[in-house]
């Protein structure tokens, strides 16, 4: 099972490279030649910003009044070494420091590589440095319009390609789901014989039914004109499905961009940058899920309540990481779980995470889901505010 995981999820990320890094070009290129590039990246983090605020402090607010259940820390103390770390008064914190280890300093190494073309021939795993690669080749054809003209057609033609390429392989991810939806059902009825996490379990399930279903598509009523906020969610199913059982934002990167297009007829330059920035920076989904979890933990550790500013110290941590994902499509709450347990308190729960270790591809999984279900809304309020979206009957829907 988990070998056809990989592969299910290998085919799924196939084709997104070529066609991101053509799509992004000419979106880059046709928003400046109506420069409109800067003001619409401007929205599209503000957005992401105020998204990531919300879902963030919401996720721990709820945990703090619906508290789950205690995890019992005697069954799995022995079995994991250095589980809690006593650390002295004197110790500094380096939790910033540890943060720019972990995260910020490998990452942006890979950024600006020796060779500008070796970033194509990558793994494709981390995409900032291939929306970087793509931002300045679509900056250098609006150098000389005379000399780029037959790069721009090739490009152009390119990106449509690849499309295509990618619309076969979303056309299969249908049976490539059923593997990935065995797999994850074998692993929720395991956590579930756990009855110390079934709790957390139904917290987060029905938390992110609400936010998904009901209180981000509320929002969609304050854009004008008026939209059916349910026209959209239901058009966006696909993706959000995707992304539920792959816990991978780049799986569901293809599904979501097909989407986009054929359902809401967003068009090319406002879908590729907006679906860009939101899969590498708007991962506060799974930054949320891993806050959760860790305001678990720490109950479970000690019966004191946790204050106010320990909350907000919390949340604060989880949503600087949640801005330094990128590199992690697959994994991101479980990620933001460990590094939360690292630097907290001087890292007092250096290796605490390995508790949730069992329910680790749930965490994931709610994480992507609300990941990709902003990615939808949020592509589809950018393109709406600028007029990029062009009206298609729910008949002709995918």
């Amino acid at each position: 099972m988990q070998w056809l995981e990989k592969l299910a999820i290998g085919i799924g990320r196939y084709a997104v490279v070529p066609v991101l890094v053509f799509s992004l070009t000419v979106a880059v290129y046709e928003l400046r030649m109506d420069e409109q590039f800067w003001p619409i990246v401007l929205k599209n983090f503000l957005l992401i910003i105020a998204a990531s605020f919300f879902v963030i402090f919401s996720g721990i607010i709820v945990t703090s009044i619906f508290s789950p259940g205690r995890i019992p820390m005697d069954k799995t103390v022995e079995e994991l070494e250095g589980i809690i770390l006593t650390v002295g008064e004197n110790t500094p914190n380096l939790a910033l420091f540890k943060l720019f280890d972990v995260f910020v300093g490998p990452n942006t190494l890979e950024i600006f590589p020796t060779n500008m073309f070796s970033i194509l021939a990558g793994s494709g795993i981390y995409l900032f440095p291939i929306c970087v690669f793509a931002f300045f080749l679509g900056m250098g054809l609006n150098y000389d319009r005379n000399y780029s003209k037959p790069v721009i057609s090739l490009v152009d033609s390119l990106s449509r390609i690849f499309y295509h390429v990618t619309s076969f392989f979303s056309e299969i991810l249908g049976f490539i789901l059923i593997v990935l939806a065995a797999f994850w059902a074998v692993r929720l009825n395991s956590a579930l014989q756990e009855k110390a996490f079934r709790d957390l379990i139904i917290l987060l399930g029905v938390f992110s039914v609400v936010l998904c279903f009901g209180i981000l598509p509320l929002f969609l009523y304050f854009l004008k004109p008026k939209v059916n906020p349910w026209r959209i969610l239901y058009g966006y199913l696909g993706p959000a499905i995707t992304a539920f059982f792959s816990g991978d934002v780049i799986f569901s990167i293809p599904v979501l961009q097909r989407h986009s297009k054929e359902n809401f007829g967003i068009r090319r330059r406002s879908s590729a940058l907006s679906l860009s920035l939101f899969a590498t920076f708007c991962r506060c989904g799974s930054a949320m899920v891993a806050a959760t979890a860790f305001i678990v933990i720490i109950k479970s550790h000690s019966y004191l309540r946790i204050g106010t500013l320990d909350l907000l110290t919390i949340g604060l941590y989880a949503l600087i990481i949640s801005f330094l994902l990128a590199r992690h499509p697959g994994e991101g709450a479980y990620i933001t779980l460990a590094a939360l347990c690292l630097i907290y308190n001087g890292g007092e729960y250096k290796a605490a995470y390995l508790i949730m270790k069992p329910l680790a591809f749930y965490l994931i999984a709610i994480g992507a889901f609300i990941d990709v279900m902003l990615n939808a809304f949020g592509t589809y309020v950018i393109a709406r505010t600028n007029g990029f979206v062009e009206e298609k009957n729910l008949v002709h829907f995918i």
